[in-house]
């Protein structure tokens, strides 16, 4: 066992190799660099250090980081190995294989704070414009992910060999936490994945773009140049002669370069060369038939000539122009953004899919095991020819084998637990479709209006009736639908970010700052399908700043405050055309949240037995676990409290106070 410590050392070292050597030959292609901007001995005019000694030395700094990170993370497994396994005790192997089973999770939070910081210190040193910059964090982004991916698959055989080491020492040991959700880990591994793939094609759909643009630009301005010989010409010549040329975009500009002046067109105010340009152009003007680049991953290009001016100087003249827009640029945003969106919700729905024909499968194994005599049930449906068919195929076998073993097993309360969660999850993914149908049908009205307005503008271009008051006018009308799709997508982000957030069941631990604004507006998004259907309304009314926040998981105050809000729902025993207040309230050292129905209210003897025990007024269809969580969830996370007033027939109001101090 000793030699895992080594394996994932050496993993660790090979993928980062590897992947410095796929960066070296992929970020020219990804960032469009300009051609033969590589060569050593050019990059030795324009940096200090050369592009492979950057990989090296960024691959360096991450490895050794990362080798810091996994001594920590591995600490105590670390020591395991080591000890010898006769003196291993019960409560070690419980700890071991708890951290073997969250390591991914570990290891991928910790990645991405690395990550983090390594992309901020980048996105500090990096003195060129935006797209550039946003470009290049962009690909390390992927290629930091693609690290992420390779490293959790890598190390995962390294755990499970750990895990099942533990099993040789006790043999007869129960499980130690309830397993993951497939659907859930199937989304762990591929969105990651997805993201790299939807970025990569992003990028080379953006390069592929920007150097048709150019060359576009460069054949253009190449058209007029070459039909005019400005040898022996003076400057107040040439520059007369390139300003007669009509220019193919607005933001393009003239310039005529000597040993002592440079001289650029009157109409541009950001017209420069810089070092590389000019370096490029004296390197290799004559191999690229005068096409001149701007710096890497700059969408900037030219075409140039070197001349001979009448005094017998030499000189530079030509065209620069940009190969993006802004409108590209944000093209290509959006259509990620909605790649990505799009991924998300078919991933999700797929993964569910699965995760509901494994969930069938465990259903009937447990409902089997639930009877007494199962000599006479029949085998359990084979509904595939793939693994899950083999999975049930094998049962079948056994329980042949084994139908007494199979009539002593029973429900426990872990199957309770589970079973409620899994209705509470559902109704809530159920809310999904009702909570995006409208942002989704907007933006396809909105995209239809856009490619109007496109239609409307590319007939007016020839049309000499259309003035430039016409265009702005167009323009501030897609303007306005870009605006509206924006808003529609933040929405839609917010549905999901909530969704996510409370389908997420082991994230108890996670404590951060929140703002109660944030709180609320998740309690409204996931709530508002089922009091829609209830025909409640919910009057939200905040008395407090802004700004004021908490300290904690925000998704587990979310649960509490939904809990509250359902059972004030269900007080209304059905009846519709009701509402419920949600009141927040603030002093100098708590936040407080009131949930007031006026419904049914709660029986004397029930509110004794409030808090103290699972106890329900919803008969066979409730199991009190909920408001009984939600209580333990106020005490032990956020040392609150909860308290209540009721009156039968008359309502009921809890209120939930969280100290604004951080609990640890």
């Amino acid at each position: 066992m000793k030699h895992i410590k080594f394996k994932i050392f050496a993993k660790i070292i090979i993928l980062q190799i590897i992947v410095i050597f796929m960066m070296s030959q992929l970020v020219p292609l990804l960032l469009n660099y300009p051609p033969n901007s590589e060569e050593p001995i050019f990059q030795s005019q324009i940096e200090p250090y050369s592009h492979t000694m950057q990989y090296l030395s960024l691959g360096s700094a991450y490895i050794i980081l990362y080798i810091i990170m996994i001594r920590i993370l591995f600490k105590n497994i670390f020591k395991y190995l080591k000890k010898d396994k006769k003196k291993v005790t019960y409560d070690e192997v419980k700890k071991i294989r708890n951290q073997c089973m969250d390591m991914p999770y570990r290891l991928t939070l910790t990645q991405v704070i690395l990550i983090t910081v390594i992309l901020f210190a980048l996105f500090f040193s990096l003195n060129t414009n935006v797209d550039m910059c946003f470009r290049f964090l962009l690909v390390y982004f992927a290629f930091f992910t693609m690290v992420i991916i390779i490293s959790n698959v890598l190390i995962r055989s390294d755990l499970n060999e750990i895990i099942k080491s533990t099993y040789n020492i006790y043999n007869n040991y129960e499980e130690i936490k309830q397993h993951d959700k497939f659907y859930r880990n199937l989304m762990f591994n591929l969105t990651p994945f997805s993201l790299v793939i939807i970025i990569t094609i992003s990028l080379l759909g953006y390069a592929k773009v920007c150097d048709s643009i150019g060359e576009r630009n460069y054949f253009y301005y190449k058209g007029y140049l070459e039909n005019i010989n400005f040898n022996n010409y003076t400057i107040s010549q040439i520059e007369k002669e390139l300003s007669n040329i009509t220019l193919n975009n607005e933001t393009d500009y003239y310039f005529i370069k000597t040993n002592n002046t440079t001289i650029f067109s009157k109409n541009n105010k950001n017209a420069n060369l810089s070092h590389f340009f000019l370096t490029y152009a004296d390197t290799y003007l004559k191999e690229t038939n005068g096409r001149v680049y701007e710096y890497y991953g700059v969408a900037e290009e030219g075409y140039a000539e070197k001349i001979t001016l009448a005094n017998g100087e030499s000189a530079l003249i030509g065209f620069k122009y940009e190969t993006t827009s802004s409108e590209l640029y944000g093209f290509f945003i959006t259509i990620s953004l909605i790649a990505i969106l799009a991924y998300l919700i078919i991933i999700y729905i797929w993964s569910k899919n699965i995760s509901k024909n494994i969930s069938e499968i465990a259903y009937n194994l447990s409902d089997i095991a639930k009877k007494q005599n199962i000599i006479d049930e029949n085998n359990l449906p084979i509904l595939s020819n793939d693994e899950l068919g083999e999975l049930t195929d094998s049962f079948n076998k056994i329980k042949s084998i084994t139908r007494k073993n199979i009539e002593t097993i029973h429900d426990n309360q872990d199957m309770l637990v589970e079973r409620e969660r899994f209705a509470s999850l559902g109704q809530m993914i159920g809310g999904i479709a009702h909570n995006l149908k409208t942002p989704i049908m907007s933006i396809t009205g909105a995209t239809e209006g856009i490619n109007d307005l496109i239609k409307e503008y590319e007939q007016s271009i020839s049309d000499p009736d259309v003035t430039v008051e016409d265009h702005h006018d167009i323009a501030k009308d897609m303007k306005t639908w870009v605006y509206k799709i924006k808003d529609y997508t933040e929405y839609m982000s917010d549905v999901i970010t909530a969704v996510k957030g409370q389908a997420v069941t082991e994230t108890g631990d996670l404590k951060e700052e929140f703002l109660v604004t944030d709180l609320v507006k998740q309690v409204d998004i996931l709530m508002k399908h089922e009091l829609k259907n209830a025909l409640v309304d919910l009057n939200i009314e905040s008395n407090i700043n802004s700004d004021t926040s908490l300290y904690g998981n925000i998704n587990s105050l979310v649960q509490v405050l939904n809990n509250m809000i359902s059972n004030a729902i269900q007080s209304y025993q059905g009846k519709p055309n009701n509402h419920i207040d949600l009141i927040i309230n603030e002093d100098e050292n708590n936040v407080f949240f009131e949930v007031k129905d006026y419904g049914a209210g709660i029986s004397k003897d029930i509110q004794e037995k409030l808090f103290k025990e699972m106890i329900t007024t919803k008969g066979k269809n409730g199991t009190g676990l909920g408001l009984f969580m939600s209580y333990s969830n106020v005490k032990a996370h956020f040392n609150g409290n909860i308290t209540f007033e009721s009156e039968p027939n008359k309502g009921t109001t809890f209120i939930v106070s969280i100290p604004k101090v951080k609990v640890e």
